[in-house]
């Protein structure tokens, strides 16, 4: 029980590596507060052991700071929600730009503004980052907006570690390649031709497959135990070879 006694807090935890997340923290021993925006997920939740599940949108400041109240201690965030546009900076609109950054970066700023007094309070927490390889860590075609979007969330990672490093409180990112997610299939299904474009993302990893949500799960744990005490301000690819 690696996160016995522990407190964690997902978001977008209804389907995909959140909810990966959640069930794989509950099992570790964690008290698991799993939220998302879409309440209709979370009734997947019904009878799991050691999870609470809650509706919660990241875009709404007040309701983040109303869910966050309701913890009595947090030892552990995974930001994990955010959004993938396709394109490049000449397809790129100003409102696709604005829900990009508003999801993927200042929902984790506006969470972790909120949990971080807790952790302060405490004396120690784990702050986990939803990235990706296709950031800073390498450019990726028609990735415009997500690419420029996820190289906000390491840099906004290791602002906060370097911050807090002295204080107990870390502060990591993790970066997938491809993961075969809900969301992944509804951008697969988008194109003209589904199996030729599952195709092209399977052959984006040197691996020769896509991840599971579940084979992400292990590095979040990891980033959430006392195991991973000297590790803050880090990005760590889990990308199938991508980055080789």
């Amino acid at each position: 029980m690696r996160l016995k006694g522990k407190t964690a807090l997902i978001t977008a935890a209804g389907q995909g590596m959140g909810r990966a997340a959640a069930l794989a923290f509950a099992a570790e021993g964690a008290q698991v507060w799993a939220t998302d925006v879409n309440a209709e997920l979370l009734k997947a939740y019904d009878g799991e052991a050691g999870i609470t599940a809650l509706p919660l949108d990241v875009l709404n400041r007040t309701a983040i700071d109303g869910v966050v109240g309701q913890l009595p201690r947090i030892d552990a965030l995974f930001n994990c929600a955010g959004f993938v546009h396709s394109g490049t900076v000449l397809q790129a609109s100003d409102a696709e730009w604005d829900f990009a950054v508003n999801l993927n970066v200042r929902s984790q700023f506006w969470m972790i503004q909120a949990v971080l007094p807790k952790m302060l309070a405490s004396g120690s927490g784990s702050i986990i980052n939803m990235a990706s390889v296709c950031s800073s860590i390498k450019g990726l075609p028609n990735r415009f907006i997500y690419g420029t979007t996820k190289a906000a969330v390491i840099g906004l990672t290791k602002s906060v570690a370097a911050d807090f490093v002295g204080q107990n409180v870390r502060c990591n990112a993790v970066c997938p390649g491809t993961v075969d997610t809900p969301s992944l299939q509804d951008r697969i299904n988008a194109f003209d031709d589904p199996v030729e474009a599952r195709k092209a993302f399977v052959a984006r990893q040197p691996v020769g497959r896509i991840a599971q949500a579940h084979e992400i799960a292990p590095l979040l744990v990891f980033l959430a135990s006392d195991e991973s005490s000297f590790v803050t301000g880090q990005a760590y690819a889990i990308d199938g070879g991508i980055t080789i």
